[in-house]
């Protein structure tokens, strides 16, 4: 259920805490804020309010506004209205972030029983059978310029990381360049066949960050395999890579599912 509006449904950037997840109502408000180029009041608010389905009173977004602008969301420009702060725009970006991670926390632990616990180990398994011949392959294959794609796209990881953004979508990208650069179009149809069945990458992303499982620094040792055109060791990192996964699977499944 959403907090009233006005409220929030956990602390704000400085009124007590770091956490940040605003109620629907108020994160509107912000966001059509941050949208505008003019200083709004309320009534203009109310109307674009309506026109989202969501029906308020000005009083109540007046309340509403005072207590943002209290917080520093908000300022106020004299007979014009108020527009939005640059530490409201981080409080935009703060409870979104906290909106998606809670989704897929939501959606793991809604999904995950014995059938899908098995599921996604199965697939690891196929990942690791044709993923450390990819990599074999690409070890001792891969160009300059496939080599330097495998770096931006590590380097963009990194970059996302820092940031405490999702890197879900550079997961993938890696491995799919791996199985490019192997030369095999059968085994890379097969990897981006198998890479799609049963797992969800950002479920998977918030699982290992549930066990802080280090996997970006399993990329890293791919990688420096693979530059170093040395198969054999290409090929373990993979293998340990994947066996980690699937440790991370059932180190969640055990801590969070105990019989």
């Amino acid at each position: 259920m959403s907090a009233p509006l006005g409220s929030t449904a956990a602390s704000l950037p400085g009124g007590g805490g770091m956490g940040l997840l605003l109620d629907d109502k108020t994160l509107r408000i912000l966001e059509i804020l941050s949208d505008s180029s003019e200083p709004m009041g309320s009534w203009n608010l109310v109307e674009l309010l309506e026109g989202r389905g969501i029906s308020v009173s000005p009083a109540t977004i007046g309340r509403t506004l005072n207590r943002l602008e209290s917080l520093g969301y908000l300022e106020k420009e004299k007979f014009k209205g108020r527009v939005i702060t640059p530490k409201g725009e981080e409080a935009i970006r703060l409870s979104q972030e906290l909106r998606e991670r809670n989704y897929y926390k939501e959606q793991l632990d809604a999904i995950i029983n014995t059938d899908v616990l098995q599921n996604f180990l199965m697939v690891l398994e196929a990942r690791k059978a044709i993923e450390r011949s990819t990599v074999r392959l690409a070890a001792e294959r891969a160009n300059d310029a496939e080599v330097r794609h495998m770096e931006e796209i590590l380097e963009r990881q990194k970059a996302l990381r820092d940031q405490g953004c999702s890197i879900a979508d550079e997961d993938r990208a890696f491995h799919k360049a791996i199985a490019a650069a192997s030369g095999n179009k059968a085994l890379e149809i097969l990897y981006a066949i198998i890479s799609m069945s049963g797992q969800q990458s950002r479920l998977f992303e918030h699982l290992r960050k549930k066990v802080a499982s280090p996997y970006v620094t399993g990329h890293l040792r791919i990688l420096e395999a693979i530059r170093d055109h040395k198969p054999d060791r290409a090929e373990i990192c993979m293998v340990e890579h994947l066996d980690g996964l699937m440790e991370d699977v059932n180190a969640y499944w055990h801590h969070y599912h105990p019989k």
